[in-house]
């Protein structure tokens, strides 16, 4: 795997780090074809019920590589074609993080902006160290975070999303959890052990149940009321036909833990 995403496996929990510190793990397109590979590989790995994605040095994620984006510019037809590949490549990415069978926990430290707070958004959990700062501040530099406000408005209230947006503020991650952007905020010093606690208690759940359930969640989201209903019924029915349900419905009714691998 590439060096720019380190994996680290720890019993049933893979650790993702972006490795890219000296530019805060900016999402280049290396980067982003280096993540989509390692989920890739881990939406294929049976052994793994949860993933942790953090950033190593100073930061999370600062967002696009302003650098190498200024560079594609050239003339019209080749800086459009350029920016399309870019933006098409960072949508098919984060579009993997909710279609994988695993829940994904963000951990987060220092600073996660713009594209790098999208990633936030995009993952189904986020654990945040205390000082940590949230922004989608392309605005102060003439660029609206579009593309991070496809996943943000699906995070947080449509109001704050857009102060957010258009004001370029930053938020703190006390204020990130009061929204929903992120589930737990811990001391900085405790931020992987609460991460990975996370991480281990769902991957002691069952992991069938686990990734039906995921999947349901995000199919019901699109979907109207009535709808939603029929198919979280669905798959509450292919649920209880598990043998493995038999068995942790059984277990609870006897006082007993469940028998599963």
């Amino acid at each position: 795997m590439s060096e720019l995403v380190l994996r680290h496996d720890t019993a049933r929990v893979a650790r993702l780090t972006l490795n890219s510190p000296a530019n805060f793990n900016a999402l280049s397109l290396d980067m982003i074809d280096a993540l989509s590979a390692a989920l890739r590989d881990i939406a294929q790995d049976d052994g793994i019920r949860a993933v942790i994605l953090s950033g190593a040095g100073k930061a999370f994620c600062a967002g696009h590589d302003l650098r190498q984006m200024q560079a594609a510019r050239g003339d019209d037809d080749a800086g459009r074609a350029a920016f399309d590949a870019l933006f098409t490549r960072c949508a098919g990415m984060m579009q993997m993080i909710p279609a994988l069978p695993q829940p994904v926990i963000a951990q987060v430290h220092g600073i996660a902006t713009a594209a790098g707070c999208q990633l936030v958004a995009t993952c189904d959990l986020a654990v945040a160290a205390r000082g940590t700062r949230f922004g989608v501040n392309g605005v102060n530099i003439g660029l609206f975070c579009s593309t991070p406000m496809v996943a943000l408005t699906r995070a947080v209230p449509h109001k704050a999303a857009f102060e957010m947006l258009t004001t370029g503020e930053f938020i703190d991650a006390d204020r990130a959890r009061d929204l929903g952007l992120v589930n737990r905020v811990t001391e900085p010093d405790a931020l992987a052990d609460a991460a990975m606690d996370l991480a281990q208690t769902i991957a002691a759940k069952l992991p069938a149940a686990v990734q039906m359930g995921k999947r349901a969640f995000y199919d019901q989201l699109r979907l109207g009321l009535a709808d939603a209903y029929g198919s979280a019924g669905a798959v509450m029915c292919e649920n209880m036909l598990l043998p493995d349900t038999d068995e942790g419905i059984t277990a609870f009714l006897e006082k007993r833990p469940p028998g599963w691998a």
